[in-house]
Order: structure tokens, then sequence, then C-alpha cells
């Protein structure tokens, strides 16, 4: 294994509100509880491979589960995925942060905006972020387009960042999405790809995707696989990524790479 290649692997802790976005109600109490659900059962994959890895996790959910998000920040870095997931306001970035050095004794370096949206990262930094990963450098239709941002860490108004990994040259996203409905073995290429042209490769999903979601009313396309299938999908990617890789958090990869 390669000690100058790491992979950051990273997981976005939240409310499951998706069923919002397709007009089908769901309650806050369950929104927690399919999150939660999703999250032990990540944890369980997680640390079973040896996998250090960052968590943004919104306030909101940090506070329902603290004890959960205390026991990850033993081994694992937790940093921000804003207050709530379904809304936003800008004191959200340092009231979000406040709340899981709180919560967690620790700093919190990062920060990720639910469905990557945008930020500008004068707030980002006057809010004492280290860095964000709130981009993804490809094209998502009707989300975002940004072939034109870099592929890797960069600097935008002195705040650091930590794009989603695309493949080099065509830009291929390797997000959560693609690794569902890609065929394995070509995702584990593009993946392993990266990683070699790049030193390192930024992954990201979501523990809500590891529990059945057949009750809820989403797109094919955002539930594929989502349960025990991709329990076993996800555990054989760590597997077959170890051999190429180091897991390491964000923080501190930027930190091991003199980034700050």
């Amino acid at each position: 294994m390669s000690t100058e290649r790491f992979v950051l692997l990273s997981f976005d802790v939240e409310e499951f509100d998706m069923p919002l976005e397709y007009q089908q109600p769901i309650e806050m109490a369950d929104q927690m509880r399919v999150g939660h659900e999703g999250l032990v059962v990540t944890m369980n994959i997680v640390n079973n491979a040896g996998a250090t890895s960052t968590f943004f996790t919104t306030a909101n959910f940090a506070q329902t589960f603290p004890t959960d998000i205390k026991e990850i920040a033993g081994k694992h870095e937790i940093a921000s995925h804003t207050f709530y997931h379904s809304s936003f306001s800008v004191p959200d970035l340092l009231e979000s942060k406040r709340c899981l050095e709180h919560i967690t004794q620790q700093p919190v370096y990062g920060l990720r905006m639910p469905r990557m949206r945008h930020v500008e990262m004068s707030d980002v930094k006057a809010a004492g972020y280290l860095y964000d990963s709130s981009i993804n450098p490809t094209w998502i239709p009707g989300r975002y387009n940004y072939r034109s941002k870099p592929r890797t860490v960069y600097t935008e108004n002195d705040m650091l960042r930590v794009p989603a990994a695309v493949s080099p040259n065509l830009r291929i996203p390797l997000f959560w999405l693609a690794f569902k409905n890609y065929p394995y073995a070509l995702f584990k290429r593009l993946a392993i790809q990266t990683l070699k042209k790049d030193g390192y490769l930024c992954l990201y999903f979501h523990p809500w995707e590891f529990v059945d979601l057949k009750d809820y009313n989403i797109p094919a396309y955002t539930k594929r696989h989502a349960g025990p299938v991709l329990q076993d999908r996800i555990s054989k990617l760590l597997k077959d990524l170890s051999a190429e890789g180091s897991f390491i958090t964000m923080h501190n990869y930027l930190e091991r790479k003199n980034f700050y």
C-alpha cells in the first residue's frame, strides 16, 4: 500500500429530508430516525474497515444524537454540515460550528454545505473554518455546473477548498449517486485512476443510503441498492481502496500536505 496516496472518505450526517423535495411529507422524528439508523450501520462498516473518515454533521442532528457524535469524534473528524439540512442562513455557519465544538469538545475545521449549495467563501472564513468541501467540479443537471473549477485542492478568497472527486480529463463525477448507479467495476477503476493521478481521492456518501428506503417516494436512482446491497458494495470498496492508499481525515490530509 502506498503511503503517498490518501483516501478522504466522508459522510454527510443529516436529517433524511429528501422526500420533501418530491412532495412527500416526512416528520422530523422520522427524518432523524432514518438518519440515525443509517449512521449506526455506517459506523459499523467504517470502523470494521479501519477507515478513518470525516463526518459533516448538521448541528440539528448532532443535538438530537450527541452521544453518537461525541463517540465518532474519538476516532474520526467531525465537521459542519451547517445547522439544518433544509434551510440555511449565514449565521448558521458560526452557530453550527459552535454547537459541534460544544458537543465534541474538539475544534471543527471544515464545512460542507447541504446539497453542495453555493456559499460565499468570505462568510465561511469569517465563521472561523479552515477549509470548505462544498464543491463538485462537474456538471450535475438541475443542480450545478462547476466544470470551470479546479479538480484538486485550491484556494478561493483565502479559503481552502477540497472538491469532491471527479475523474481526470472527462470529469466523470465519483459522488454518491455515481457509486450506486455505475457498475461497480467502472466506479472502482475511475476511483483508482483518480487516486493515482491526484495522490488523493475525496469521496462522499450519506448514512441514510445504507438502510431500506423502499417506502419513500424518491427517484429510483437515489435509492438504488439502498440497504444491505449497498452496505456490501461500500464494504468492498473500502477493502479495495485500502490496497491503494491510506484513509485519512480531511483536516489531517491538509495539515500533512502543508496546506495550512
